[in-house]
């Protein structure tokens, strides 16, 4: 019952989110849904081959534009994987919050750290590949944390 519910919950939320359509810029077209997938989100067997895994990743998913966005991780599992996270361990989020929910397992992810001394335009980032928990935040698609 838990698991139904929280699918529910969370088709509900993708459907009322794909009804907001602000309107300037890439990120504000798109829903919460869809923020979280380009942002988090390569399944598709990008696996970090190479050190430049996280350069080219932050720039084609538009996170690099306008300044380096600093920390980003990305997950490296199916789309219902991480939604299935949902009817796992609930946890507090970093913000104090109690919709966040623990991977009851590891998953392969890869965190993308911005280097010191690495400035806009030329961002440069660090790539970390490791299998961890990952905490999202439920009612509104959001990575929280790695553990």
């Amino acid at each position: 019952m838990g698991l139904e519910k929280s699918l529910l919950l969370f088709s509900l939320l993708v459907l009322v989110l794909g009804w907001v359509q602000p309107s300037l810029g890439v990120e504000s077209r798109e829903t919460q849904t869809q923020k979280f997938q380009r942002q988090h989100m390569d399944e598709e067997g990008h696996f970090p081959s190479s050190p430049t895994y996280c350069n080219q990743m932050m720039k084609s998913r538009g996170m690099t534009s306008g300044s380096c966005k600093p920390m980003n991780t990305f997950v490296h599992e199916s789309w219902e994987t991480v939604q299935a996270i949902c009817s796992q361990g609930q946890v507090t989020c970093k913000n104090g919050k109690s919709n966040c929910h623990k991977s009851s397992s590891t998953l392969h992810i890869t965190d993308c750290r911005l280097k010191g001394s690495s400035k806009y335009p030329k961002c440069d980032y660090t790539t970390t590949d490791s299998q961890k928990h990952i905490i999202i935040a439920c009612d509104v698609v959001h990575y929280d944390a790695s553990v």
